[in-house]
């Protein structure tokens, strides 16, 4: 199994650049795919599409992967993994890390951060450099979402209500510092392992 570690869209840092180089020395083979162009509309399906063929570059045919998706990459990972499956790869499992989570339905990022938000549905206001129609371009429905076990890794506390919503739908969820990450998503990823 091979770890592909999404990034945040838009070109946005990763918080947890190391995570990657650091994966290996707890046992997990890791991959970060380079995701460029989905500056551009439709955002989500740009970013769906260059996943999906960064992961057929870096993975072998048929090497079952983790998808692990940080930030805003969290409401696509169902459309990446159902990219996955027509692939013929299978996907052993999803990791949120930091992110908001998906929702069945031609949902919005605004609606999603709507409804997950801590704040009681205040609009999240939109991040400098980010494009026109970004949060509200309807993103690729995937309705038997999730097809394999999820977890959470919290690293980031003002993303503590999100942890909450994901140990509610019986996913196992563990809070870590940034420097402690590699660790905590390692064990994650072995126990999601062991749920499918």
């Amino acid at each position: 199994m091979i770890a592909v570690l999404l990034p945040p869209p838009l070109g946005r840092p990763s918080r947890l650049p190391a995570l990657a180089d650091r994966l290996d020395a707890h046992g997990v083979s890791a991959v970060r795919p380079r995701i460029e162009g989905d500056e551009l509309p439709p955002h989500a399906a740009r970013y769906v599409a260059r996943a999906s063929l960064e992961i057929s570059r870096l993975a072998a045919p048929g090497t079952p992967v983790a998808l692990v998706a940080e930030g805003d990459a969290g409401p696509l990972v169902g459309a990446v993994g159902a990219a996955q499956r027509a692939a013929h790869r299978p996907v052993l499992g999803y990791v949120l890390v930091d992110a908001l989570l998906p929702r069945p339905g031609g949902s919005t990022r605004a609606e999603i951060a709507a409804s997950q938000s801590a704040e009681g549905a205040q609009a999240s206001p939109a991040e400098p450099g980010e494009p026109p129609g970004y949060r509200t371009e309807h993103l690729p429905a995937v309705a038997d979402w999730p097809d394999a076990p999820c977890g959470y890794l919290l690293t980031d506390p003002a993303c503590a209500h999100l942890a909450r919503l994901a140990r509610m739908r019986g996913w196992p969820v563990r809070r870590t510092r940034p420097e402690e990450a590699p660790e905590a998503l390692a064990g994650l990823l072995r126990e999601l392992r062991g749920r499918g």
